[in-house]
């Protein structure tokens, strides 16, 4: 059947879709993610994920880019690209505290779902049956560092298709005899899989930490820590040997910097400053926090005595800290329990700090006992004295009408608003605090001073009226769009979010639960009302205003008790050590790589308080604290870093822009024939809606582009699991059309975008026909696959192969199905040329990775050549050393003849390991021929061709 309207056919569809889905040579194929991802990409992001992904040999890479640039994004680009090609057991290892972050980054940006694998998840699974939770889990499955290496048994006995390390410079001290534990369980348990790390500061202190790190990747990356150190270290260090170094490098360690991107014109940073609310609360408060604080360090009560865990001495500081309201409640509870003689007090003690589980399975490496403790008889004079005591407290605490910290809140509010306003930003406000029940006072008394109806909450539960009613209103009107996660957590953050935005509210009172995930680049001001102990919960509150998209600099207040010595001693060190509130866009997180885990240091400032009795004994404990930072905060260490992992400005610049104009090229290229696909596919659609490449088809509109979607309320219209596009693509892809051959007329001038179709145009009046087949070579590492497209005119002479694609492209009439005549020749011809060329092109890909695997493990060869000599070496000075000990007079003859058989033992090493030199040479020899002989081997399959259909052209 015959249409006089120029449309997008079926057969077409099936060759869009081919395209769409292809798992291609080059750096195409990778383009279906970057289209599916909700975020504007960058071309350094591009950079480094097709870095991670260039070769299926490499064992993994490190994704060094200075702070602020986007890791996650590049780390998400990878973990996009795998699951669009099948390879969905991905593990990604993050700080406990991130995962809640990472799971909201991967579904509202990538698309991709995920399970966060925790103690009661676990058990949970277990208890159903499956051996191996992180094996069974569904999507990407993020685990904290502290419980993947628990679980290494499980996690050696899972077939990862790539595992993520995000921070992990946590692993980096894993080559240390005393090293991490936990780094060396997760660097056996995961030897085999593809790795990808992420982390800012892979060098600190020393240059054994890359070492270390790369070990992570691939321990036979370098051959040992002895040849590592001899060859660029010490006396080995040199400029050639830096070089060398940073050539053995490129091929696993990507980094690029902000002045690089920024000299590219990519990014503009905006910086932050930090102001401080100072107030002097009056005696009745201090008298408050000294008595709680008293009571907290005494060894001799009922309700801890000397046994006190120390996770829950932590919470009941940070509530102390906070405000009296939050005070209140625990009094309470603790009256109560020990009344009712319940005097195990363990977490459950408030329910005030969501984060307390995330705390505890970051200090599960210390002893957290939440066991029932020994049932010793109380002595009741002692009972009844201590619930005196809490009771006079309690009192106190209900007597203070009003907090100092607050009413300085509510007094200088106005005028930091007022100045956020006058430099353009949105008169908005973010206040952070540690506490719910401070969140409730906070609401409460900033409603009644003027704010009624202009806050908004963010906390684990969100169970207040208001919330709920954001929530519901908010599920209304984006019904049935693909906004709704079916997450309730997830949504009531993005409900919650989008209120804030919304002109008529001026304050998020946000808990650290409640903000994990969150963006809020469109506020920027950020008080911290209660200010964390931990230096990276510090930054991450930070960094969701001071981030992508920010327009003007952010401003940080912090509230300071003047009357708290330990207070203000954090404050400085977060301040003056960390860089925390002042600076460029991520400078502070350069400095946050010094310390391994925040709660390492949360746990320190606990240690201080609690053993200090006077402001002499703090003053003195954190000077001492300041001092060991001083240490680990080394300029000589950015130097050494900046030598071997940078590369030149002008070269990284240059590829950067390239890199930008293709990425937009190719960006727009993909959208256009998913939109074509949806134009064959879905006949019956409105297209071109509200002016704008988009479709209605049933209830919603479609576009390819994520931030009309998100402007408009509209779908995003992608290639990703559960979706309209995919489920269109796979249908059209898996059709037959190969059987019969079709005449086609094609009519350039209806192409429904900008920009004529000029070389297709310039066929006009011209017929001939075409043949599309599918090459493809599917090897264990990698899939690659090419269209081949091969196009004659009826006078034999061929029509450009990408003509002939653009062709492919207009809307057609079909005048049904025809005979292919005999003698195409010339177009069998082609197709064997394309072909060819397909064959010659995977060959040489072969090559090179086989080359660069060479270059590898002869390094690796070499290297344990001198790692046996550095050995040999250090024995012959410790024999040299005996000897010297030998001849000393003041020896007995039985300590001469013990040190003389000692001398003979390591003389005896020194031969065994000369004379194993040359067989241990010939067995790494032999080792990395049969590697090479067994990657070629698995890289030589043959390519295969898959005819698509045939058709007879014509040009009107």
């Amino acid at each position: 059947m015959t249409s006089e309207v120029p449309l997008y056919q079926p057969l077409q569809g099936h060759y869009f879709a081919h395209s769409l889905l292809l798992e291609s040579l080059d750096e195409d194929a990778f383009t279906r993610s970057l289209s599916a991802a909700r975020v504007d990409m960058n071309p350094h992001q591009v950079e480094a994920s097709l870095f991670a992904l260039k070769s299926p040999l490499n064992k993994g890479v490190l994704l060094a880019d200075e702070v602020g640039l986007g890791k996650t994004i590049e780390a998400g680009l990878v973990m996009a690209q795998k699951w669009a090609e099948q390879k969905r057991k991905i593990l990604l290892i993050v700080p406990a505290s991130l995962r809640k972050q990472w799971e909201q980054e991967l579904i509202e940006k990538f698309g991709l779902k995920s399970t966060i694998m925790e103690a009661g998840k676990h058990r949970e699974m277990k208890k159903s049956g499956i051996r191996d939770p992180f094996d069974k889990a569904s999507g990407v499955v993020i685990s904290s560092y502290e419980f993947a290496a628990r679980q290494k048994d499980e996690l050696q006995r899972t077939k990862w298709d790539l595992v993520v390390f995000d921070e992990a410079h946590r692993l980096r001290n894993v080559y240390k005899k005393n090293g991490s534990q936990r780094a060396k369980d997760l660097r056996r348990a995961l030897a085999d899989p593809i790795k990808v790390l992420l982390t800012a500061t892979p060098l600190q202190n020393s240059l054994l930490e890359l070492f270390g790190i790369v070990s992570i990747i691939d321990e036979t990356h370098f051959g040992g820590e002895a040849a590592f150190k001899r060859q660029y270290m010490g006396a080995g260090a040199s400029r050639a040997s830096s070089e060398d170094l940073k050539d053995r490098l490129k091929p696993i360690c990507h980094r690029t910097l902000r002045r690089q991107v920024q000299e590219a014109g990519h990014i503009n940073f905006t910086k932050r400053n930090a102001t401080v609310f100072d107030f002097d609360p009056p005696d009745i408060e201090v008298k408050l926090y000294n008595s709680v604080s008293t009571f907290l360090q005494r060894k001799d009560t009922v309700s801890y005595g000397d046994r006190a865990n120390q996770l829950v001495i932590l919470q009941i500081r940070k509530i102390l800290g906070s405000s009296t309201y939050a005070v209140i409640k625990y009094l309470e509870t603790l009256i109560d329990r020990l009344e009712t003689k319940q005097t195990t007090i363990d977490t459950s003690i408030t329910d005030d700090i969501e984060l307390i589980d995330e705390l505890a399975e970051e200090m599960s490496d210390q002893e957290v006992d939440e066991e029932a403790l020994t049932d010793e008889p109380i002595d009741p004079e002692k009972l009844a004295a201590e619930l005196n005591d809490l009771r006079g407290f309690l009192t106190l605490a209900r007597s203070i009408g009003a907090n100092a910290k607050g009413e300085k809140l509510v007094d200088r509010l106005p005028d930091v608003l007022d100045a956020i306003e006058a430099k353009g930003g949105a008169r908005k406000a973010v206040i952070f605090t540690e506490s719910v029940r401070t969140q409730t006072y906070l609401s409460e008394l900033l409603s009644n001073r003027g704010y009624t109806g202009e806050i908004v909450l963010l906390n684990g539960s969100n169970n207040d009226p208001s919330s709920q009613q954001i929530y519901k209103d908010w599920k209304e009107r984006h019904a049935g769009s693909d906004r709704v996660s079916g997450s309730k957590t997830a949504d009531m953050k993005a409900a919650v979010v989008d209120a804030f935005k919304r002109d008529d509210k001026t304050i998020l009172i946000a808990t650290e639960s409640g903000a994990e995930g969150i963006n809020l680049q469109f506020c920027s001001l950020v008080i911290n009302f209660d200010l964390p102990w931990n230096p990276q919960r510090v930054e991450q509150r930070i960094g969701r205003c001071h981030r992508y998209g920010q327009k003007i600099d952010v401003t940080v207040v912090n509230m300071l008790n003047l009357k708290n010595h330990a207070e203000k001693r954090i404050h400085e060190l977060l301040a003056l050590k960390f860089k925390l509130f002042e600076g460029v866009f991520g400078s502070s997180d350069e400095v946050l790589g010094t310390i391994e885990r925040g709660v390492d240091f949360e746990k320190r400032v606990l240690d201080i308080i609690q053993k200090s009795r006077s402001p002499e004994e703090i003053e003195a404990s954190f000077d001492a604290l300041k001092e060991e930072l001083q240490e680990t905060i080394s300029a000589e260490v950015e130097a050494a870093r900046a030598k071997v992992l940078e590369q030149f400005d002008t070269d990284v610049v240059s590829r950067l822009n390239t890199r930008k104009a293709h990425l937009a090229h190719a960006l727009n290229d993909f959208s256009r024939r998913l939109l074509l696909l949806a134009r064959s596919e879905f006949r019956d659609a409105e297209f071109d809606v509200e002016g704008s490449h988009a479709f209605r088809q049933g209830e919603h509109v479609y576009t390819p582009h994520w931030q009309e979607a998100a402007e408009k309320d509209w779908q995003f219209f992608r290639l990703t699991d559960e979706n309209l596009a995919l489920e269109a693509a796979k249908g059209a892809s898996a059709r037959d059309h190969s059987t019969e051959a079709r005449s086609l007329r094609f009519s350039p001038a209806a192409f429904p975008f900008d920009g004529q179709l000029a070389d297709v145009s310039a066929l006009r009046g011209k017929s001939g026909f075409l043949r599309v087949a599918k090459a493809a070579v599917s090897t264990e590492h990698k899939v690659r696959e090419d269209l081949l497209v091969s196009c004659i005119a009826n006078d034999g002479s061929q029509v450009s192969v990408e003509t002939a694609k653009r062709l492919l492209m207009a809307p057609a009439i079909d005048d049904g199905v025809i005979a292919m005549p005999s003698g195409l020749g010339p177009l069998d011809k082609i197709e064997d040329q394309l072909f060819s060329i397909f064959a010659e092109t995977v060959k040489k890909q072969n090559f090179q990775w086989l080359e660069e695997e060479e270059q590898r493990l002869d390094n690796y060869a070499r290297d344990i050549e001198v790692e046996i000599d550095a050995q040999i070496d250090e024995l012959e000075d410790a024999a040299k050393q005996l000897r010297r000990d030998r001849r000393s007079p003041d020896l007995s003859m039985e300590e001469k003849l013990s040190l003389g058989r000692k001398i003979k033992t390591v003389e005896g090493e020194i031969d065994d390991l000369k004379f194993s030199k040359h067989e241990r040479r010939k067995q790494i020899r032999k080792q990395v021929n049969d590697m090479l002989d067994e990657f070629a081997a698995a890289l030589d399959r043959k390519p295969e061709l898959k005819p698509l259909f045939s058709i007879r052209w014509s040009v009107e």
